[in-house]
């Protein structure tokens, strides 16, 4: 989809803070951050007429999920859906959310996304991880994100570690100032605590992975002259917008580190005109940092293989020259399960308002966010999608 009219805006977003173990239900959860989103932006529930929503690995049991998380907000609407597209859905939502808006289904509709996996996990995925996976101990994206490592070293000589550390410790860098950020990671961290901390899917170590918690985020979106009209003051772009889903069905390509980011990447560039060196910030979806090396390359950041030698390169702190998840990604800030796509996209859009605080960027006229969803049986993630985001003027 092309947004190149920027006839859409993003108007807004909210989201809760980040707990382990709330004791919350995603419903919960969602049902906050849409207040939050109403009280910030002063529009009312009467005006919001569409919906669209994250699964969630807490309510998966739920068929009539929408409707649930519609009713425990107070919400009526013309058009509603659910994505399930893992950790891409957030970003699925604003593509499909625009569609509609331009389609005439609705005229302002909110995206949630909101699990609460540390608190209960009710989520089975079935096919090859029930017959295959689990029988075998093959458990999961740990599994799998230690085979993309492997392969990525075998190929180019070894794992960038000192880079990977130095990435780990940008983004904790932004955590420590997010007060949304989990409690638990909100603490200091050098390379040498990260190169210390235990491999736990060899050559995967504790702190390369994600920490599950409880959360939720919520967005506006509306045309721009509707945002316009009615006086909102934050308005985002959306520019471009592609995304692919079972990358590589046939399994015809042998290099397990390529993604569906090879395809959609140069893509969206090439829809708006852009260059990677324009994009002044970047938000990629983050559930392992090996995932970011792989965006950085495939995209069109820097060649294959020197994705280490590209973060050593630059700062990629909230202060450097190159911010990269600048609140401290889903890394060091914590995972809300399959809503985990809007932490990424929540701060891009936070930093584009301007409203940072301590941790503000210094450019803020674009940005690029990522996501990522699906783990399949012996092959890269399954669905990889990218937005390019502008400060509207």
């Amino acid at each position: 989809m092309l947004f190149q009219n920027r006839d859409i805006a993003i108007v807004g977003c909210a989201r809760t803070k980040h707990i382990r173990n709330s004791g919350r239900t995603a419903s919960d959860l969602a049902a906050a951050a849409v207040e939050r989103l109403l009280i910030q932006t002063g529009v009312t529930r009467e005006r919001i007429d569409g919906f669209a929503s994250t699964l969630a690995m807490s309510d998966c049991s739920n068929p009539f999920w929408t409707n649930l998380l519609l009713e425990n907000s107070g919400l009526c609407v013309a058009w509603c859906q659910v994505t399930d597209m893992g950790g891409a859905s957030a970003l699925g939502n604003i593509a499909r959310a625009s569609a509609a808006i331009r389609a005439g289904l609705c005229n302002i509709a909110i995206c949630v996304a909101s699990d609460a996996v540390s608190t209960v996990d009710r989520s089975n995925q079935v096919g090859h991880r029930t017959e295959f996976g689990d029988p075998l101990g093959y458990s999961g994206p740990l599994t799998a994100f230690g085979l993309l490592s492997t392969a990525y070293a075998g190929i180019h000589g070894g794992l960038p570690e000192r880079a990977l550390g130095q990435l780990a410790v940008a983004q904790r860098t932004g955590a420590l100032l997010n007060d949304d950020a989990c409690t638990q990671l909100r603490i200091p961290l050098t390379v040498e605590e990260y190169l210390a901390s235990p491999f736990v899917s060899t050559p995967l170590r504790l702190l390369d992975c994600v920490m599950r918690c409880d959360g939720a985020s919520a967005f506006l979106v509306m045309e721009t002259s509707t945002a316009r009209e009615i006086g909102m003051q934050n308005i985002v772009h959306p520019v471009g917008y592609r995304e692919i889903s079972n990358f590589d069905p046939q399994q015809s390509i042998d290099d397990i580190t390529r993604t569906g980011f090879s395809i959609v990447g140069p893509q969206v560039l090439g829809d708006t005109g852009w260059r990677s060196s324009d994009i002044q910030s970047f938000h990629p979806y983050d559930d392992f940092l090996i995932a970011i090396i792989l965006q950085l390359e495939q995209i069109g950041f820097c060649a294959e293989g020197r994705g280490g030698a590209f973060l050593l390169d630059r700062d990629v702190t909230f202060a450097g020259d190159f911010p990269i998840n600048p609140g401290g990604g889903q890394i060091s800030s914590g995972q809300p399960g399959l809503a985990g796509g809007g932490v990424n996209l929540s701060e891009a859009l936070i930093q584009m308002y301007r409203e940072a605080g301590d941790r503000q960027i210094k450019q803020t006229e674009n940005a690029m966010v990522t996501g990522i969803g699906v783990i399949q049986y012996g092959r890269n993630w399954g669905v990889s999608n990218v937005m390019l985001l502008e400060r509207g003027r």
